[in-house]
C-alpha cells in the first residue's frame, strides 16, 4: 500500500499523500492518544515565530454553517522553545517534519526563522505561512489584516528568494484565496525556488451576534475553514496546477477520502486536513485506507497516475 500511495515534494519522499494541517494538531502530543500519527504522511507544527505570541483575545472559534471561523493569532511560544520542547515529540512520530513560520516584522524574520531552523535536526521542510489572515493589520491598526506579500506577486517572488538563499531545505510557500489571482503569486513562488506551494490558507470571514448586535469573534474578523470553502480551494487548485510545474499541498474542506480525492484529481501531490481533525482526529488515518481502496477500485497502479487527471 504505501508504495502505491507515495509521493515526493521536491525532494522529500512522503510514504503516503495525507499531510496533518499547522494550528489544527498542534504541535501533536495534544492528539497522540487519539490517532495514529505515524500512519501519515508528514505533519506541519503550528505556525512559529521569533518571539512568543500570546495570540488573538477571545472568543478566538466559532462555528458557522458547514465551516469554522478562527482568529486564533499565531499563538505560539517562539522558535527557540520550538526547538527545544515541541521538535523533539514531532520528531518522536517518525514522520517528516513539516515547520511553518511567520513574521512580525517582515522578510528578515522570515529569514532569520530559516536560518535557527537550517540547523536544527529533525526539519524536513519550512513553510512560509505568507497568508495568515488573523494578525493585525499595520495599516490601519486593526486585525484581520493579510501580509501584504502575499496579495503581491513581486514581494512574493523576493520573499522567498531570500529564504531560499538561507536554507537549504525543502521550501513550501502557503498561499492566499484572499488575492485577485492565486496562479500569479504561486509562479512567483515556483521562480523565486519554492520547491512546492501549499493552498489555500483560510478564507477572510466573519459572524455577528444579531442578539446583541456584536461580533461573535474577539477581533472582529477571521478565517473561515472546512467543507463550506471547500469548491473554492478545489478551483484554485486546478487553476494553479495548470501554471506551474512544482507540487500542489492542497487544503480546504477535506473531510474524507472522496473529497481528497477531489484535489488530487485536480493536480494536487498531496493534501492536508485540518478542520476535520477537531471532529474526528482519525480522519486523516481514514483517508489513507480510503484513497488506496480508491486506488484498488480504479485498477490506477499508483497514486501520481491520478494527479491532475482531471477530463474537461
Amino acid at each position: 500500500m504505501q508504495s502505491r500511495l507515495a509521493v515526493k515534494i521536491g525532494r522529500l519522499k512522503l510514504k503516503n499523500p495525507v499531510v496533518l494541517s499547522s494550528g489544527t494538531f498542534g504541535y501533536g502530543e495534544e492528539l497522540a492518544g487519539l490517532a495514529d500519527i505515524k500512519k501519515i504522511g508528514a505533519i506541519v507544527s503550528k505556525t512559529i515565530t521569533i518571539k512568543p505570541r500570546r495570540g488573538n483575545p477571545p472568543p478566538r472559534t466559532v462555528e458557522t454553517p458547514c465551516g469554522l471561523l478562527n482568529s486564533i493569532g499565531l499563538e505560539n511560544p517562539g522558535v527557540e522553545a520550538f526547538i527545544n520542547e515541541k521538535l523533539p515529540v514531532l520528531k518522536g512520530f517518525g514522520i517528516p517534519v513539516i515547520v511553518s513560520i511567520a513574521s512580525e516584522s517582515g522578510l528578515s524574520e522570515f529569514v532569520e526563522l530559516s536560518l535557527r531552523l537550517e540547523r536544527a535536526a529533525g526539519v524536513a521542510a519550512i513553510e512560509l505561512n505568507i497568508s495568515c489572515p488573523n494578525i493585525r493589520d499595520s495599516r490601519c491598526g486593526r486585525y484581520g489584516g493579510l501580509p501584504l506579500i502575499s496579495q503581491d506577486a513581486g514581494a512574493t517572488y523576493k520573499l522567498v528568494r531570500a529564504v531560499r538563499r538561507a536554507t537549504r531545505k525543502i521550501l513550501i510557500t502557503k498561499l492566499s484565496p484572499n488575492v485577485t489571482c492565486i496562479s500569479d503569486i504561486a509562479r512567483a513562488a515556483e521562480d523565486a525556488g519554492s520547491d512546492a506551494v501549499s493552498l489555500i490558507n483560510t478564507v477572510s470571514g466573519m459572524s455577528i451576534d444579531v442578539s446583541n448586535r456584536t461580533p461573535r469573534l474577539g477581533v472582529v474578523t477571521g478565517g473561515l475553514s472546512g467543507p463550506a470553502i471547500r469548491p473554492i480551494a478545489v478551483r484554485m487548485t486546478w487553476e494553479v496546477y495548470q501554471k506551474i510545474r512544482i507540487p500542489i499541498i492542497a487544503m480546504g474542506g477535506i473531510i474524507d477520502a472522496s473529497s481528497a480525492l477531489e484535489f488530487i484529481i485536480a493536480g494536487a501531490t498531496a493534501v492536508s486536513i485540518g478542520t476535520a481533525n477537531f471532529i474526528n482526529p482519525r480522519a486523516p488515518q481514514e483517508i489513507v485506507t480510503g484513497i488506496n481502496a480508491y486506488l484498488r477500485r480504479s485498477k490506477t497502479p499508483s497514486l501520481r497516475q491520478l494527479i491532475g487527471s482531471l477530463e474537461v
